[in-house]
C-alpha cells in the first residue's frame, strides 16, 4: 500500500507539468486510489482485467489513446506523458506497477469526462463524480463506497 502523502506528491509530479494538477483533481484521484484498490493494496482486479492503483481496465487505457491521444492535435500532449512517466503508448504492465503513469491515465479519464471538477473540499460532490465518470451506472461501486473508503484510507 502506498501511503496518501506519497500518492499525493506521485499525482503533483505527474500532473503539474501537464497542467491537469488542481486541488480537486488531487482529491478525486486519491479517492479514486483508496476505492478502486486500498491505495495499492490490489494490482490486479480478483474477478476482472481492472490494473493499478485505479484499478483502470486496459480496454479504457487503450482508447484513451485511440480516440484521444492519437490525434494529430493531441501528439505533443502523448509525447509529454512519455517524458513525464517513461511509457511510450499503452502498457499493462505500466498501468499495474507505474503509479507515475497510472495516476496519469486515471486523470486523463476525468480530463475527459463532461463538466466541471467539484470543489476538493466537497468530498461528497467527489464521490458522486467519481461514480459518474470512472466506474460505470451498472457498476457495483456507488458514491458511498468512494466517501467511506477516501474517510477511511485517506483522512487518517
Amino acid at each position: 500500500m502506498i501511503s496518501p502523502e506519497s500518492l499525493r506528491n506521485i499525482i503533483r509530479i505527474s500532473l503539474e507539468p501537464l497542467g491537469w494538477w488542481s486541488p480537486g483533481a488531487e482529491e478525486l484521484l486519491l479517492m479514486t486510489a483508496a476505492h478502486e484498490s486500498q491505495m495499492g493494496r490490489y494490482t490486479k482486479q480478483i474477478k476482472g482485467p481492472a490494473l493499478g492503483l485505479y484499478q483502470m481496465e486496459p480496454a479504457t487505457m487503450i482508447g484513451a489513446y485511440k480516440n484521444y491521444l492519437n490525434y494529430p492535435g493531441r501528439r505533443g500532449l502523448a509525447k509529454k506523458i512519455v517524458g513525464i512517466s517513461g511509457v511510450n503508448g499503452p502498457d499493462r504492465g505500466q498501468l499495474q506497477f507505474n503509479p507515475v503513469y497510472s495516476s496519469i491515465m486515471a486523470r486523463l479519464k476525468y480530463w475527459r469526462a463532461p463538466g466541471a471538477l467539484p470543489p476538493a473540499a466537497d468530498i461528497w460532490a467527489l464521490a458522486e463524480y467519481a461514480k459518474d465518470h470512472y466506474n460505470t451506472h451498472l457498476g457495483k461501486a456507488t458514491p458511498e463506497k468512494y466517501y467511506a473508503a477516501y474517510r477511511r484510507l485517506i483522512l487518517v
